[in-house]
């Protein structure tokens, strides 16, 4: 089967996109606006950049309905500040109840019932139920497509400060099972790391 992306709908396309692009991790992002009204919504686009600075990356797509900005890229825009905070299982009915496109003067907070917790270095807050948070400061913005439903944004954001559970931690590395992340599959799907298995790479002889 060979698919032309121009000859269909981005409704089509994005269908293919999401049950392609599998698992995906799940950053929760925590905004903040200029007038002090808290934001939280999922991405499913994201991952990391580099490490040096320790960067990620996640996309907000414009409204699939009217194309227009959402909230969480508004807010970035204007403070240049961010929390990536990282979904277990344990609070994943509460994400979910974030995903809908409120109202700008709602809290997703108060919606969803999730902990804000003051940040150290930035005004939006972490979220007291993740067991790894990112505090952010914003890079770029990269515009993608034009100003219509199916477009969308690469917003770029250094880790300007880990928060990490020391209880998922053992012998220096993050514990998966006690992380237990979950990741976003297609529709209303989403997968545990629960079924692992190790390859050891070669590596090159001096290295």
């Amino acid at each position: 089967m060979i698919i032309n992306p121009k000859e269909q709908s981005f409704k089509e396309n994005h269908k293919l996109m999401i049950g392609s692009i599998v698992p995906r991790p799940i950053a929760l992002v925590s905004t903040i606006s200029k007038g002090s009204i808290k934001n939280l919504a999922p991405f499913s686009y994201f991952n990391g950049v580099c490490s040096k600075p320790p960067t990620i990356m996640f996309a907000p797509a414009r409204r699939g309905w009217d194309g227009k900005e959402k909230d969480t890229l508004k807010n970035i825009k204007e403070t240049k500040e961010f929390s990536i905070n990282l979904v277990s299982e344990s609070f994943v009915e509460q994400m979910i109840a974030c995903s809908t496109d409120f109202d700008p003067d709602i809290d997703e907070f108060d919606i969803s019932k999730l902990t804000p917790l003051s940040s150290k270095k930035i005004k939006p807050p972490i979220v007291k139920e993740s067991k790894i948070s990112f505090e952010c400061i914003l890079n770029k913005i990269v515009t993608v497509g034009n100003k219509e439903a199916g477009a969308g944004f690469i917003v770029i954001g250094e880790i300007i400060l880990f928060h990490i559970d020391d209880e998922i931690v053992s012998n220096g590395h993050i514990d998966l099972n006690t992380f237990n992340p979950i990741g976003r599959l297609a529709g209303n799907f989403y997968t545990r790391p629960t079924n692992n298995f190790e390859i050891y790479r070669k590596i090159k002889p001096g290295k």
